[in-house]
């Protein structure tokens, strides 16, 4: 179909859209949703056959405003954050779980290459660990309690103290997004071989099992939760680099909003990791084996269902509506 034809035949239909966005008629979030398919149809089509095309950007443009109708107007009981952690949150993940895919991958492939560096040089952990933490570290594991590092002070002030950290820790993975992404990935790559590097030290000093059972009873939401702050970091990051048919100031000011709002969602699970770490992990030796791994497969299906399971039953019931 030439250009012309195709415009001919939908310009009727995106002037109407652009007309409801004008108006103060209370519009469903289902009959949003209707012309956000429409459009997203339409934008698909225009982006085959006429991908530098005015026209492919200005349904670019529609599409986008529409899509933040859909978001805005799908309400659950009136409640605000129930709208946003149970539908805004899961279609922003959905939309960028290709980026969600990505972050996770390459922090694993990181944490490999810490993993494999500990094992081929001895003087890495130090490197990367610090000796004073390494010493004190193998200090506790001859007296038979390698995981005394985690009872060192009182239960409030280690949760206190471990989510500030955490929470410093997520902020620096998101907002050095804003570096073209750069800044995330080098955080990235610091927490990641951190991480290998650390396990390997435990596994080379036969406590393998007893490190699982005390670092990952609040570790498995909090790595999980750098992942999701990277990803996060890398929008941010990629609004500015690839702004596709939107200005880079329109791209990055879409970026920065869906980004945010990922960041903020991993709040609730830093704080409860925090408090996990600060409150039960100390007591992980006395606690009985079945217990501990429960508390880490569920706080890990948890946050992994969250983020990755959720948001694909978000969007089909949102489709559903359309």
């Amino acid at each position: 179909m030439r250009e012309i034809a195709f415009i001919k035949q939908n310009k009727e239909k995106w002037l109407d859209i652009e007309q409801q966005l004008t108006i103060k008629n209370k519009i469903s979030a289902d009959d949003w949703s209707q012309m956000y398919v429409q459009l997203s149809n339409d934008l698909a089509f225009s982006q085959t056959y006429y991908p530098k095309s005015d026209v492919t950007a200005y349904l670019n443009n529609l599409a986008s405003t529409v899509h933040q109708k859909v978001y805005t107007s799908y309400k659950y009981e009136g409640n605000v954050l129930s709208t946003f952690f149970f539908h805004e949150v899961p279609l922003i993940a959905y939309k960028y779980r290709k980026v969600l895919y990505f972050s996770l991958i390459l922090f694993l492939i990181f944490v490999g290459i810490g993993v494999i560096s500990a094992a081929y040089d001895e003087r890495f952990v130090r490197l990367i660990l610090g000796d004073a933490y390494v010493n004190k570290t193998l200090d506790n594991i001859a007296k038979g309690d390698a995981m005394a590092v985690y009872q060192g002070s009182s239960n409030w002030g280690s949760a206190f103290g471990i989510t500030l950290n955490n929470l410093y820790v997520g902020m620096r993975c998101y907002i050095y997004g804003i570096f073209l992404g750069l800044g995330t990935f080098y955080v990235m790559i610091q927490n990641a071989i951190m991480l290998g590097s650390f396990q390997y030290f435990f596994y080379e000093k036969g406590v393998f099992t007893e490190s699982i059972r005390g670092i990952w009873l609040h570790g498995s939401m909090e790595i999980m939760g750098i992942i999701i702050e990277v990803t996060a970091g890398f929008i941010l990051g990629a609004s500015i680099l690839f702004p596709e048919t939107y200005t880079r100031m329109q791209s990055l000011k879409t970026g920065f909003k869906n980004s945010f709002k990922l960041f903020i969602s991993t709040m609730p699970f830093t704080i409860f990791a925090g408090m996990i770490e600060g409150y039960i992990t100390r007591y992980a030796k006395e606690m009985p084996n079945t217990l501990n791994y429960l508390i880490i497969i569920s706080t890990l299906a948890l946050i992994t269902f969250y983020y990755f399971v959720y948001p694909i039953l978000v969007h089909k019931k949102t489709l559903k509506h359309a």
